[in-house]
């Protein structure tokens, strides 16, 4: 009850949520052992809008949906379209970030005979012709504002995808990004059923890059001296901002804790995998203090190591790349690199 409270007096600071929404986090956290507990408040704007509310009471705070949030995602592009209706569609990872539709407003195929028919079809076809520039003006307009943009698909029944790409009207530096699927509707439902067809597509892709990605790093460091490893190495280099590329493993545990004398104030700074906070970090801190003698630490901070290293690659402008271990090469990235590794400036990516 009191962790609700202190949380009911933190939203009282706020006037509305903000664009992204609003984190609360209030709980009882122990500052030495059973007995020592004290409120803490924390709260936090996502960097992504949340489009849900959700309340939680358990004995850890329920991070799962902010970790989701700061998982770097693939932004892509869907247009899903047949000769009736369009919809244009931006996502990152599976939220949509935008959405337009638009219809064609041309009419069925003529089904009389004669000079009326043929001329009703030259009509029809330069129709479809305005409908096709029409739609391709509109995705050129909304792609070219998302740089970060990975994929385009281009989804819909029949054959309009194909004669809509084959029209070239869509910008040439898309020309590498395009894929077709097919689905069985077009417009707003198309957009929806071309995500679900494209799930393992675009995992593909993503795994694609990570191989490639540790390929090149593994390749340097055989023939060149432009990758930095090993944790120490990589922070010097990322806080002298010599680096242009960071690689972490999603699949890094480690924690860095900081504790002090709750007698003279001495300090201790270390890195601690997940397991450990568990089975050392208790032990730790009811340890004596080895300047002035007295028994028991209070632990001060405790951050996850991937999120200080993307905190300090910011603040360098260096660029992230996250890899998964849950195949080889990022399995590989792991255990060779213990999961981070940097790339020199001006040696260029590949």
């Amino acid at each position: 009850m009191d962790a609700i409270e202190s949380a009911i007096q933190r939203l009282k600071l706020f006037k509305d949520s903000g664009p992204n929404g609003l984190i609360v986090f209030s709980g009882a956290i122990p500052q030495n052992g059973e007995g020592t507990e004290k409120i803490e408040v924390y709260h936090l704007h996502p960097p992504e809008p949340i489009n849900f509310f959700l309340y939680r009471c358990d004995s850890k705070f329920y991070l799962e949906p902010l970790k989701e949030l700061l998982k770097e995602r693939e932004t892509y592009g869907i247009i899903a379209m047949d000769n009736e209706d369009a919809a244009i569609a931006v996502f990152r990872g599976k939220m949509m970030i935008e959405l337009r539709t638009y219809t064609s407003g041309i009419p069925g195929k003529h089904r009389a005979g004669g000079q009326s028919s043929r001329r009703f079809e030259r009509l029809r076809e330069q129709a479809l012709q305005d409908y096709y520039s029409r739609i391709a003006e509109h995705a050129n307009e909304i792609f070219l504002s998302y740089p970060d943009l990975k994929v385009i698909i281009i989804a819909g029944p029949g054959p309009t995808k194909e004669i809509f790409l084959k029209e070239g009207k869509l910008h040439y530096t898309f020309r590498d990004k395009i894929h077709l699927i097919d689905t069985s509707y077009a417009g707003e439902e198309g957009v929806r059923e071309a995500i679900d067809r494209a799930a393992d597509m675009l995992a593909n892709l993503r795994l694609v890059k990570e191989r490639r990605l540790v390929d090149d790093l593994m390749r340097r460091v055989t023939t060149q001296n432009t990758v930095v490893y090993g944790l120490d190495s990589v922070r010097q280099a990322l806080r002298g901002k010599q680096l242009e590329l960071l690689v972490i493993s999603e699949e890094l545990d480690l924690v860095q804790v900081g504790y002090s004398c709750s007698n003279c104030g001495y300090e201790v700074t270390e890195m601690l995998s997940e397991g450990d906070l568990v089975t050392q970090l208790p032990q730790k801190l009811s340890e004596k203090c080895p300047k002035c003698g007295v028994q028991g630490f209070k632990l001060n901070r405790q951050e996850k190591l991937v999120e200080i290293l993307i905190k300090e690659a910011e603040e360098a402008g260096t660029e992230v790349e996250l890899v998964s271990s849950k195949h080889e090469s990022g399995e590989m990235f792991l255990k060779t690199f213990g999961g981070v590794a940097g790339l020199l400036k001006g040696y260029g990516r590949q």
